[in-house]
């Protein structure tokens, strides 16, 4: 039976089940599938937007800083919010905060098929953002209270399952809907899948509570939004500015601060919010700073990609969906081989060998040409999946086995934040990398003062500036231009990547990963598990 800790130290059992989910009762079953749906609509919506980002920036006239707004609108919300979300459902109703999230995100979705700006896409994305961070620690949180410690595992599993699906459906249903509708259809599919999650939560799902849980800390919550919020802010915004602008020197001093405000209050304060202490386990930094570097490389490379296939190899939405599949596949095939692998070698040897292989996939990669066509490019995405799995989750595994058993569950929100947070400075940093090199390397000469400047926003913008003035030499030096700056973001991929590995080879423990006996897993293993699937 899993306990939760309480103020006193003393540790009690969970809430008793309604009898319809006593051991043996079919209904569970059903229970696990309305978490399937919730967990599928998030694992959907994580790759079908990257898909939709070029034809977005060529109706709405988006920049590739504003592209990289409305994915990283998302992501911010989401890693800022996690944790304290997952304290409001603690202590008001798992279920309840569950649908309620389910409801914030379906709305979100609506305001996004509507927008007509982008502006009010980078709204939509934001509310999505909320939405998630409830959806995801709740979802997860109530597999204990549904299933005894014989079951568990296999319940996880199909968690797991559900949000590995969501990658590679995302962008080829995404490009599917492209294709033959407006793009905010990518926004609409989200409607009818987050009300079939709300039915199934509301009708299937016991509610389940811990109210001596720690309490929402709003003033670390607001440290943690206004602190990642300037840096990303910083970030996007320094290409086009410049690293000297008073406003972006004056967002990453304010960056600083507030981060550093953070974490100092996150030390004083008895039960922590984010337990940064937990930082001096070496198992648990080393291989939350692995994880982390993994979410910081794949979020740019679904940034970085699309545009590529579409607008330089000249495939439709659908064809772009498709052509990912090599990365999603490996990713996916290595995530569920991990497991016996790190069994026989221990966790150490193969997270740095994971990493060493992403190493490999992404200095392979930064040699594509414009000229170098699919296959080359699909050999090192399907490398790039394998070093993806073989890395991550043992990664992750391995963090919280280096916890104390009764920190585990701050463990796994620290964890998760940290991801997200790696997922955001991924999109923001790489693609503020190739927005400045594309921007200086793309030829311009001939054009007015506004089309040089339009064309310099995007490789999607210089195509239609390319098409308007018919210049074929304004489209081969963009597809050129893009090209180089790719190249740029994956030989740092490769550098940063081959970094970790060597780090982890010297510093991570060398030891099999163990995990909880069934008879007493934690409740926030079993979250971490399945969290690798996203």
């Amino acid at each position: 039976m899993v306990t939760v800790t309480q103020d006193d130290g003393a540790r009690r059992d969970p809430p008793p089940l309604p009898t319809s989910f006593e051991r043996g009762d079919p209904h569970r079953w059903w229970a696990l599938g309305a978490l399937v749906a919730s967990m599928l609509t998030l694992g959907f919506d994580t790759t079908i937007l990257n898909v939709a980002l070029p034809t977005m920036a060529g109706e709405l006239g988006a920049t590739t800083g504003q592209q990289q707004w409305m994915a990283d609108a998302y992501v911010i919300v989401f890693a800022a919010l996690m944790l304290p979300a997952g304290l409001l459902g603690d202590r008001f109703g798992r279920r309840r905060m569950l649908v309620v999230g389910l409801g914030i995100f379906l709305a979100g979705s609506v305001a996004g098929a509507l927008a007509d700006d982008v502006g009010w896409v980078i709204v939509a994305r934001t509310v999505m953002g909320l939405g998630a961070a409830l959806v995801m620690p709740l979802a997860l949180s109530v597999l204990p209270s549904l299933f005894g410690p014989d079951e568990r595992t296999k319940a996880v599993g199909i968690i797991s399952a559900a949000s590995s699906l969501g990658l590679p459906l995302g962008p080829i249903i995404g490009g599917w809907l492209l294709d033959h509708f407006w793009w905010g259809s990518v926004f609409l599919v989200n409607v009818p899948m987050a009300a079939i999650g709300i039915a199934a939560c509301v009708f299937l799902l016991p509610e389940t509570r811990d109210p001596a849980s720690p309490k929402v800390d709003t003033l670390s919550t607001a440290f943690t939004a206004a602190g990642l919020g300037a840096l990303i802010y910083a970030i996007i915004e320094a290409p086009s500015r410049g690293w000297g602008d008073p406003l972006i020197v004056g967002m990453l001093a304010g960056a600083a601060v507030l981060i550093a405000a953070l974490v100092l209050r996150e030390r004083r304060v008895e039960r922590p919010m984010l337990d940064m202490s937990l930082l001096t386990h070496r198992g648990f930094l080393f291989n939350t700073i692995a994880a982390t570097l993994v979410m910081f490389v794949l979020s740019g490379l679904l940034f970085v990609l699309p545009p590529y296939l579409q607008a330089v190899l000249g495939h439709d939405a659908f064809g772009t969906g498709l052509r990912l599949l090599p990365m999603m596949g490996g990713l996916i095939v290595a995530a569920r081989a991990a497991q016996p692998v790190v069994a026989r070698f221990g966790s150490r040897a193969v997270v740095s060998a994971g990493l060493v292989v992403l190493a490999f996939a992404a200095l392979l990669g930064s040699r594509t040409t414009v000229d170098s066509g699919y296959g080359f490019t699909a050999l090192w995405l399907s490398i790039t999946g394998f070093g993806f799995g073989f890395s991550v989750v043992p990664a992750m595994d391995g963090a919280l086995g280096a916890l104390p058993r009764d920190r585990a569950g701050s463990g796994s929100g620290l964890l998760m934040t940290t991801r997200q947070v790696g997922s955001a400075i991924g999109i923001a940093l790489l693609g503020s990398l190739l927005a400045g090199t594309f921007r200086d390397r793309l030829d311009v000469t001939g054009l007015p003062a506004k089309a040089a400047d339009t064309a310099g926003e995007s490789v999607v913008a210089a195509h239609i500036v390319a098409q308007k003035a018919g210049s074929a030499d304004l489209m081969a030096s963009a597809n050129s231009a893009y090209v180089h700056g790719m190249g740029l973001v994956l030989l740092v991929c490769g550098i940063a990547a081959l970094v970790t590995a060597l780090l982890a080879a010297a510093l991570l423990p060398n030891t099999p990963v163990t995990h909880a006996t069934k008879e007493d897993e934690d409740p926030a293993m079993a979250t971490a598990a399945a969290d690798t699937g996203q």
